[in-house]
This record gives structure tokens, sequence and C-alpha cells, in this order.
């Protein structure tokens, strides 16, 4: 009799799965640079992400678009800190020099929480329908799962 895997508790993150199938790999380098962008405000600031945003990366320099010539030369004089902030939220070195550019800086649209979406009773039909496609799964926890999105969905038309 084959061996069960074990028990997730969620579905693993599409990231870790990406990051563990690419070990190794160039994409996996690629992977890494473009944590860049996504921790850029949190370890500069939101002052400083406002006027300063990164553009590129290449071989450990990276190239910031900044708004203006007097946010251009206040940032020179903070390049060091800048990259042990970026470094360090990274979790390891990977910038070690930066470049500054001129350029328009894209704001950012204020995010509006999504208004919770509106749920309608099931017929007994489709709860029956429901029950009937979930049936065809084996697996139970997978089963309750699959389930439970048709019901969501099904609910929210």
């Amino acid at each position: 009799m084959a061996d069960k895997r074990a028990r997730m508790r969620r579905p693993a993150a599409v990231a870790d799965l990406l990051s563990s199938m690419l070990r190794g790999t160039p994409a996996e380098q690629r992977l890494k640079e473009g944590r860049i962008w996504v921790v850029w405000e949190q370890a500069v600031g939101k002052r400083i992400a406002a006027h300063a945003q990164p553009a590129a990366f290449r071989e450990g320099t990276l190239t910031l678009t900044v708004d203006s010539a007097p946010w251009m030369q206040q940032l020179s004089f903070l390049k060091r800190e800048l990259v042990a902030k970026v470094n360090d939220q990274l979790g390891y070195e990977l910038v070690k020099e930066l470049y500054f550019k001129a350029g328009r800086i894209a704001k950012a649209a204020p995010t509006a929480s999504p208004a919770p979406a509106k749920r309608r009773q099931l017929s007994e039909e489709e709860r029956n329908w429901i029950t009937e496609q979930s049936g065809l799964v084996d697996d139970p926890e997978l089963r309750a799962v699959f389930e439970s999105l048709i019901k969501r969905d099904r609910e929210s038309r």
C-alpha cells in the first residue's frame, strides 16, 4: 500500500512553490532581484519612496528613478544607508551600488477596500449539484475545500 502524503494545514503559497521549483537556476536569481520592488517602500520609508523608485537592477547596481534634482542630491548623501536598509529588508546582500536617474514617479492609486460580496441563498438543487460535484474527489480534505469554493462561487453569482 502506498504511503499517504502528510496533511497540509493550508495550501502552499505560489511564491514558495516557484522558489523551490527554480532553486539552482538563473531564474532563482531573478526572483530574488524582483523582491527589491516588493520591499522598497518598507525599506526606505514612504517619504523617500514617494520621490524615488526602483527602475532596474543589474550586477549589484540598483537604478532608481528620482523625481527631482534636490531629491537626487539628498539621496546621493544617503547611498550607503539606503543600500544597507534594502539589503537588510531582503535578508541578504544583493544591492551593492545605487545609480540615480531623473524621471517621473508613478503615483500609487489609493487602494479602496473592496465591498464585501453579497451572498445569495442557494437552492436545494444547487446544493445537491455541489455535493455531487465535490463527491468526485477522493481526498476528504481536498473535497471539503473544493465544495467550499464551488459554494462561495455560486453564492456570489
